[in-house]
């Protein structure tokens, strides 16, 4: 059998173009949305009498059949058929006869593959959104574990003000919120149905695009058909939105790098989720959290390829598009998996609680507090205050101590204006606690915190 669109042609194609042209070999991974389409495509024909009911059933009954046989592995995919959507309207009409040759009324591989590629986008955006609430969750329970763990808070790598561990999950915590929010967002903006555009001008059959939409799950039609076939924005904002989420991931990936280092021992990561060498047995590697950091820069050229696809294309399809679905695909694949392993990651760690208390002793991280204090308490202009700190702070160097660890007397040396309870607002807990304002890291605001992220979870599931 030749190919479907093969009537105009006097040579067959070459064996060189069928392996250039074809999208087979990775757009089969859609062969479930594209039978959900066109059954949903062959009831809205019986409806609108383009079909008799006896040929729907017929359809409907032989898209089963190459459903099974596909899920069996019984399914031959031959190169020569290009694509999926051929593949399975080829081996229908194999199947049933000439009502398999009907289906293809009032439609095109423009909408159809539009439609399949829309609805695998919109289906692995709930799975993502799923992904990412049981991430959360997990945050949130070691949060909750660990809002009164003393941690150094950092800027620039360097030893800032104390918070507590708590605290810094809640800030990842956030970050994924967010991401679930665009994720929400590109789901409601993109749930509308492409089917019945046919190539880019509608058709003149008398389809009811309402009712596909409706069966398929979708909230209503496009607006333009020229724009809908051309249109890949769906799959432009999933790809943004699995980077800047993947972003976040090795954000947080390379602080496990870091605090499961020799030199931090903050946690420890979990044998299950460790890998050793190859020549050195003493070593644990962090390998999950490194592949997690390295994968991340695959989603961004996912998204830069793509844009990069669509930046110059006049409307409507072109043939360029088919290079749409493997970065997608790819992308869809590794946030999915990346989400799953780095929560097992999180969930199965070991906080060192006593290795971070013992940092936060080291840099001086009350130096705010000490300069708060004068403004506060002795009326020190705050640039005046500051100066001082930093005398008091080259003091402790000089004895070897924190700066918490400097008594009255040694802070009364520099200015005589600091009072004897000047210790009182020095020590590291107090000044994590002193930062109550709202989103702050005292333990209670942490807490707050944690009971918001609790409530948003509960109010969407």
């Amino acid at each position: 059998m030749g190919k479907m669109w093969s009537g105009r042609f006097s040579e067959n194609a070459s064996t060189l173009l069928d392996e250039f042209n074809a999208s087979l070999n990775f757009d089969k991974k859609l062969y479930q949305y594209d039978i959900l389409g066109s059954m949903a495509h062959a009831k809205m024909l019986g409806c609108q009498g383009i079909l008799t009911d006896e040929e729907v059933n017929s359809i409907i009954n032989g898209l089963e059949k190459v459903r099974c046989e596909i899920e069996s592995g019984d399914f031959e995919f031959n190169i020569s058929d290009e694509d999926i959507h051929m593949a399975i309207e080829k081996r229908l009409t194999e199947l049933i006869g000439d009502a398999g040759k009907k289906l293809h009324t009032a439609r095109s591989r423009n909408d159809q593959v539009a439609l399949d590629f829309r609805l695998y986008v919109q289906d692995h955006n709930k799975t993502i959104r799923k992904l990412i609430l049981n991430l959360i969750e997990t945050l949130i329970s070691v949060a909750d574990k660990n809002k009164e763990t003393l941690l150094p808070g950092m800027t620039h790598l360097q030893h800032a003000q104390p918070i507590n561990f708590g605290y810094h999950m809640m800030a990842y915590a956030s970050m994924l919120k967010r991401d679930y929010e665009r994720f929400e967002s590109s789901y409601k903006r993109n749930n509308l149905s492409p089917i019945g555009c046919a190539a880019l001008a509608g058709t003149p059959h008398p389809i009811d695009r309402n009712a596909t939409a409706k069966e398929l799950g979708f909230d209503a039609p496009t607006l333009n058909c020229l724009d809908t076939v051309s249109d890949r924005d769906f799959a432009l904002e999933m790809l943004f939105n699995i980077a800047t989420m993947m972003m976040h991931i090795s954000r947080l990936s390379e602080e496990l790098i870091i605090w499961s280092s020799s030199e931090f021992g903050f946690i420890t990561l979990s044998d299950a989720y460790s890998t050793g060498s190859s020549i050195m047995p003493q070593k644990k590697n962090p390998d999950v959290p490194e592949l997690l950091r390295g994968k991340t820069g695959r989603t961004f050229g996912n998204l830069i390829s793509l844009l990069t696809v669509m930046k110059g294309l006049p409307l409507a399809y072109n043939k360029d598009m088919q290079e749409d679905k493997e970065g997608t695909f790819d992308s869809v694949e590794t946030a999915e998996i990346s989400l799953t392993i780095l929560n097992e990651v999180i969930k199965t760690m070991q906080v060192n609680k006593d290795k971070m208390e013992k940092a936060c002793m080291v840099g001086h991280l009350s130096a705010t507090d000490l300069a708060d204090y004068l403004v506060e308490k002795c009326s020190i202009p705050f640039r005046e205050a500051h100066f001082i700190t930093g005398r008091a702070v080259a003091l402790a160097e000089q004895k070897k101590c924190d700066l918490s660890e400097l008594s009255a007397q040694d802070l009364q040396s520099i200015d005589e204006r600091i009072n004897d309870d000047v210790t009182d607002y020095l020590s590291i807990r107090y000044s994590m606690n002193a930062r109550n304002s709202q989103g702050g890291t005292a333990t209670s605001k942490t807490a707050e915190q944690i009971e918001y992220l609790k409530s948003w979870i509960q109010s969407i599931k």
